[in-house]
């Protein structure tokens, strides 16, 4: 080798980890970096029993966790205000028991308000029970907000912004809502507490798998678009779920359901494309489903336990509504806690009582069982389904079983073109109007 080669050979060799440690120093720099903008990233995932309030650290999810819940979503806003890059974030509930003193106020789309666990249980029970001392538990569990509200407002929840556009995919999921007592007494269902109250048009909003327990009103949806409710237990409520206003394309379906006497189990207000199915709904609203000016929608595979008449109620128009495939227990008051409380309504109301034009009635199976002491008026054949208005409703193969002499079908003076086909027999079917077509059950 040449003195000229060794010399080259020489630097080569010398080059050699100079150049891996040029490498290595890109790659701790790279490193760096990546790990700079990894930490600039905002948060989207929020713990509340970890966050510390931006103002106040002795406000935890412990002493107030709505308070607590309003700074996340302010610092959400902080660190989301690119107009065109607002992916949301996720607020994460522990099982554990919070306060809730002052009211959420949730103003941005995207957010996920989730727990682990609906944890219902009765309070409606227990307050009745007497001595509960010897229980294994007394109160709701999973991830439990008791809503106090000592703030001046009614709401848990309430969910609202001004402006365009309307809010967009908010979802409440798996934590349960729980308003801890009534007032003048533990049966009256009223405290003046809501649980949600969504009070702006919203798109695409999920309240899944939720426990809501003594609140006077549980949910209350105004001007709802593609809104699911499912597979919640929502229950000991003066009203479980009101959809108010306006609304389409929604669903509640698959929920567990029972309102008090004084309010409703689902109520929809000018609902149109609205699925109502797949739900166990029990005692004790004053209607179980109740329509008010809501047209082409679905009431399909439930069952329906009322203590009641006006089990299925409607008023106003309601048109082109498909009622079918439903089973309907009427039943009285058996618990004596409750037996002095009721409706108003006496069963000549019909356990379903329709208002509205080219409604179908169809496939139904209705279990009629009140003693006749309990039946009002007095010596009254009760009414299972009134056509109290309208023209062009159907009425076809729904089934009856009774333990007294019953009207199936009843027809108001008003109704236009009705036609019942094989729901009653010749006995059980009354016309107060010559415009109909009725063909007996054999």
């Amino acid at each position: 080798m040449t003195e000229k080669d060794s010399g080259i050979a020489r630097r080569m060799l010398l080059r050699v980890p100079a150049v891996g440690a040029a490498a290595a120093g890109l790659a701790v720099l790279s490193g760096q970096r990546a790990a700079s903008a990894k930490a600039a990233k905002p948060p989207t995932v929020y713990d509340v029993t970890t966050w510390t309030h931006s103002t106040n650290p002795a406000i935890t999810c412990y002493t107030d966790i709505g308070a607590l819940i309003n700074d996340i979503i302010a610092d959400i806003k902080k660190l989301q205000p690119n107009q065109s890059s607002k992916p949301g974030a996720v607020i994460y509930i522990p099982p554990g028991d919070y306060p809730l003193k002052t009211r959420v106020t949730v103003d941005v789309s995207y957010l996920t308000i989730r727990g682990d666990g609906h944890g219902f249980a009765s309070s409606s029970i227990r307050y009745n029970a007497g001595d509960t001392s010897a229980w294994h538990e007394i109160w709701p569990g999973g991830s439990r907000i008791r809503v106090e509200n000592t703030d001046g407002h009614s709401e848990g929840f309430l969910v609202s912004r001004s402006g365009e556009p309307r809010l967009s995919s908010v979802v409440f999921d798996n934590f349960c809502l729980d308003g801890l007592s009534f007032t003048p007494n533990q049966n009256s269902y009223a405290n003046g507490k809501v649980g949600i109250r969504v009070d702006t048009a919203n798109d695409a909003f999920r309240i899944e798998r939720m426990g809501f327990v003594y609140l006077e009103r549980g949910l209350v949806i105004r001007d709802a678009d593609a809104l699911s409710v499912h597979g919640n237990f929502i229950a000991e409520c003066g009203s479980c779920v009101e959809l108010i206003g306006s609304g389409q394309a929604s669903k509640v379906t698959d929920n567990h359901i029972g309102a008090g006497y004084i309010g409703y189990s689902i109520f929809a207000e000018q609902h149109q494309g609205l699925l109502i199915a797949g739900n166990n709904i029990f005692p004790r609203g004053k209607s179980l489903i109740h329509l008010r000016n809501t047209n082409r929608s679905s009431i399909t595979g439930n069952r329906l336990h009322g203590f009641y008449p006006g089990m299925l109620d409607s008023d106003g128009a309601n048109k082109e509504n498909l009622i079918s495939g439903n089973h309907f227990r009427r039943e009285p008051e058996p618990w004596g806690p409750m037996q002095p409380y009721n409706n108003g309504k006496d069963d000549l109301y019909g356990v379903i009582h329709l208002r509205g034009d080219g409604n179908m009635v169809t496939g139904n199976l209705f279990a009629y069982d009140v003693p006749p002491a309990k039946i009002t008026p007095s010596g009254a054949k009760p009414t299972i389904i009134l056509v109290a208005s309208g023209h062009n409703n159907h009425l076809s193969n729904n089934g009856l079983v009774s333990n007294v002499a019953a009207n199936a079908v009843v027809l108001d003076g008003s109704t236009l073109g009705t036609k019942v086909i094989d729901s009653a027999t010749s006995s059980q079917f009354v016309a107060y109007t010559s415009d109909y077509t009725f063909r007996a059950t054999p």
